[in-house]
């Protein structure tokens, strides 16, 4: 009876998720139809009046931002319903032997689940409490759980750290191909207190990590303010489920609706698959970074222009396959700059060939100390070196 049961309810669950799947795709599929609405050609007709010419034209850039918001809430709802509606139960034999083996080291699960949505790998959802004094990290249930389901999973970038006496809802992911371990060093301007070169590093649950570099343009206070906004807006639209391509662009549109051409900021991204091995960099006015494998060092490099000046920002992308120990050098324009300046000849590529770094944090700071020497100790601009290091799991240690 009790199977029967159950069987009732699992059958219930999925009819109401397929429901709730399909009204939120329906929505996306509004909103899809109103992006189309708003997407139209400029005529450029010849008007009396250059302000109406101004106006008509101001007026269709903004028709063309709000359909691209559109389509990308449009995209951004049918990838969650996928996610939040792809819930399916464990086998009832599976789930009993997962919950009597997790009793027994003190841990309660209040609920088991799998997460298959349409795209990227499927997810183990669980509500868990443990009365175990001290609690456990949620990496070491990760590691119950890899034993239990015969697959390596970790708990996901935005997972609660500990599983302690408060039920919380954890998600636990296949275990990805890469670990990135980041360095950063900086050094301000030696006129300011304040550096206008500022940093994010966003994990997300998908298995990829984005590093933003963003430099505002002068120095000090306002230039700090300035590359803090740009970061924080890429932070937030990312963090929503935007493309960085899409998030950028509407970071600019930001900055072109304040009209301030003084308040400019360079963007610079890498964003980095871990289960893949491959990486995308994208440059909006920022310096170029450099990849390191072994003593050959490639630039890549682009050469458009800081956020807030062109209203279409369509930024350019470059792909790389990346492999286990390549090492990644984001710099700023300060770096870029004094190795011009004091270099004799030499490129900043040339430097980063002859470093041996033992670790990205070490690689960094020996970098700036480089260039700071170079240049008499001389900063004439701020200084910021970010480095992002790729090895494979459970090829040597890598827990530098």
């Amino acid at each position: 009876m009790k199977k029967v049961i159950r069987e009732a309810d699992s059958e219930k669950a999925y009819l109401l998720s397929e429901y709730g799947k399909r009204r939120l795709l329906g929505y996306a599929e509004s909103f899809k139809e109103l992006a189309k609405s708003f997407d139209t050609e400029f005529e450029g007709r010849a008007l009396e009046q250059r302000e109406d010419f101004v106006f008509q034209k101001k007026l269709w850039e903004n028709r063309c931002l709000l359909s691209e918001n559109l389509s990308e809430v449009s995209a951004i709802m049918a990838k969650l319903a996928g996610e939040v509606f792809g819930f399916r139960a464990f086998p009832e034999k599976m789930e009993k032997q997962i919950i009597q083996a997790l009793r027994s080291e003190k841990i309660e699960v209040a609920e088991i689940y799998h997460i298959h949505p349409p795209e990227g790998r499927a997810k183990i959802g669980a509500g868990l409490r443990s009365d175990k004094q001290g609690g456990y990290r949620t990496e070491e249930v990760a590691t119950m759980l890899s034993l239990l389901l015969g697959m390596e999973v970790e708990p996901t970038a935005t997972c609660p750290y500990f599983v302690d006496q408060t039920l919380r809802y954890y998600t636990f992911v296949e275990e990805t191909h890469f670990n990135a371990l980041t360095g950063l060093a900086r050094a301000v301007k030696e006129t300011e207190t304040v550096s206008g070169d500022n940093y994010s590093i966003i994990e997300s649950e998908q298995g990829t990590i984005s590093i933003l570099l963003s430099d505002g343009m002068g120095s000090g206070e306002s230039a700090c303010q300035d590359s803090e906004k740009v970061l924080d807006l890429m932070d937030k639209l990312l963090e929503a489920g935007y493309s960085y391509t899409r998030a950028a662009g509407l970071v600019n549109s930001n900055l072109m609706a304040k009209g301030d051409e003084r308040r400019l900021s360079t963007l610079d991204i890498c964003h980095i698959d871990l289960y893949e091995g491959y990486g995308e960099f994208c440059k909006i006015g920022a310096a170029p970074s450099y990849l390191k494998r072994g003593r050959m060092v490639e630039q890549i490099a682009d050469s458009s222009l800081p956020l807030g000046i062109f209203a279409n920002l369509e930024p350019d992308h470059t792909g790389r396959n990346l492999m286990d120990g390549d090492v990644i050098f984001m710099v700023s324009d300060g770096i870029i700059d004094a190795v011009e300046e004091y270099g004799y000849g030499e490129d900043l590529g040339q430097m980063i060939s002859r470093l041996d770094e033992p670790s990205p944090k070490e690689a960094a700071r020996n970098l700036l100390q480089a260039v700071i020497r170079m240049s008499k100790g001389r900063i004439k601009d701020d200084m910021t070196v970010l480095v992002i290091g790729l090895w494979e799991k459970y090829k040597g240690n890598h827990t530098r």
